[in-house]
Parts: structure tokens; sequence; C-alpha cells
């Protein structure tokens, strides 16, 4: 079976922080797709107005699974659910994720550690709960969206480029672990996007942050759209904008002191 034909036929596609954002988009590119969905947030009436519009529009089955993802049990609960109504997911996209911008010493203690549950370990969880059953299938796609935050460290913002950082070596090292197996896996690294990311964040409180800048930034479905050509290529590390593409790229040529540095004054926030 070649890669297009492949890329083509009718899957179910489990997404994370569905509800809205680069999630949503990637709904919404599977759907068009006439693929089969299954979306996961905490808001249940937002992934249920999601799946009245895609199942209108395409025609496609979509199964709502309102969870907290931070929370170790629901994890569980949502590979248990999918079990029992008897699913298969050919494809796991791990969108879910969060930031906060400010000084790690001021940061509230819950919020780091939610976004730890929710960057990190629900996404190593939901790789761990159904990554053996496609290999043993022969086929499946996981893609885990990292960020173009995972290839530097990110002072004002300390905890999610490190989140992202795992993201990034995980996917790289699963990617490695399945070969032959005909499972592909696959990270994005989108940079910033038009989304809910940057408010949620507080990143507004950025020095270089504006409503002009934010404007010029790439949409979630032209980040979702990248990823999904990225995933059915095979591309194992895909970044999304030339741009990023030579931002990533930098780390590699530039002492790390220099690039700490760089990042800092990057990041300031409006008060300094």
């Amino acid at each position: 079976m070649n890669e297009e034909r492949e890329a083509h036929m009718n899957k179910t596609v489990l997404i994370t922080g569905a509800s809205r954002g680069i999630g949503e988009a990637f709904a919404r590119v599977y759907a068009e797709k006439q693929h089969n969905l299954v979306l996961v947030a905490r808001s249940e009436n937002d992934l249920n107005a999601l799946k009245e519009d895609l199942s209108s529009q395409y025609g496609v089955e979509v199964v709502v699974l309102a969870h907290d993802l931070t929370k170790e049990n629901e994890v569980r609960q949502i590979y248990e659910e999918i079990e029992q109504q008897n699913l298969f997911i050919d494809v796991l996209i791990n969108n879910a994720g969060y930031g906060d911008y400010g000084e790690f010493v001021s940061a509230d203690w819950p919020k780091l550690q939610g976004m730890i549950l929710l960057n990190i370990s629900a996404t190593t969880h939901l790789c761990h709960l159904f990554l053996p059953s496609m290999i043993a299938r022969g086929q499946g796609q996981i893609l885990n969206v990292a960020s173009t935050a995972a290839f530097q460290p990110g002072p004002m913002m300390a905890v999610y480029f490190a989140t992202k950082a795992y993201v990034l070596s995980l996917g790289e090292a699963l990617s490695a672990e399945t070969e032959g197996t005909g499972v592909k896996v696959s990270v994005l690294c989108p940079g910033p996007t038009q989304s809910n990311f940057i408010q949620n964040a507080n990143m507004d409180q950025m020095a270089l942050s504006s409503d002009a800048t934010t404007d010029k930034l790439p949409t979630a479905l032209d980040v979702a759209e990248y990823g999904y050509k990225a995933l059915n290529k095979g591309e194992v590390v895909a970044v999304h904008g030339a741009f990023n593409k030579i931002l990533t790229f930098m780390p590699r040529l530039t002492p790390r002191g220099v690039i700490r540095q760089g990042v800092k004054q990057f990041m300031s926030s409006k008060e300094n």
C-alpha cells in the first residue's frame, strides 16, 4: 500500500485539546478527509458543538470524550472508553498543552504542575497506551505537538520550554524505536500561531507582543494542514514556517550562553 493511498483511507483519529485552536483545526482537516474522530478536551459543550458542525458538514462519525488530561486516571479512562466502544485508533494527535508567561520564582505552582502533567505526562501516557495496538496491527500514526520552544531554554517561560523539549525528544526516540513496524511517529513544532494560546499563557505581557504582530501570525488551520502533510510524508521533526526553521537551526551553531541571553531579551516583559 503506498503512502498516498494510506493517507486517504478512512481512519479513526484521536485528537486531544480538540475544542479550539490547533486541535480544532486538526479536527476540521481530518473531517474534510472523511476520517472519523474521537475528540478530547475538558469542555463537553464546545466538543458537542464541534461534533454537530463536523458531522453535518462532512458526514463523519464523531465521538466526544470530555476529560481533564491533567488527571492520570482520566487519561486511562479515555483508553478504556475507546476500548468499550470497540474503536481502533489509527492516528493519535497529542495536541493538548498550555504555557504560562512569567518568572519561575513567582509562578503559581499548581499551574506549573498542571502544565507538566498535561504537556508531558498525558502525552507520554497516551503514547504508551495506544502504541502497542498500532504496532500489533502493523500500522498507525502518532503526531505529538511540540513547539519551536523545544529547541532552546526559555527564560520567562522556563517550564513550558522544558516540557516541549521533552515532547520533541520523546517523539524522535519513539520514531527510531518504531522503525520497520509500520507505525510513524512525528513531532510538529509550530511557532507563535493565531490561537487562544497567547492570551491563555499571558504572553500579551511581553514587550514584543501586539495586535499588529499577532495578526501576521499563521492561523491554526495553516499549522494543522502542515502537520497533516508532514505526518503522512513521514517527517520526524516538522517545523512550520521558513523563518521558524532558521530559528530552530541557530542553537546548533550558537553558544548556549548567547542563546539564553537572546531568548531572555526577546521574552522580556513590558515592565522591564
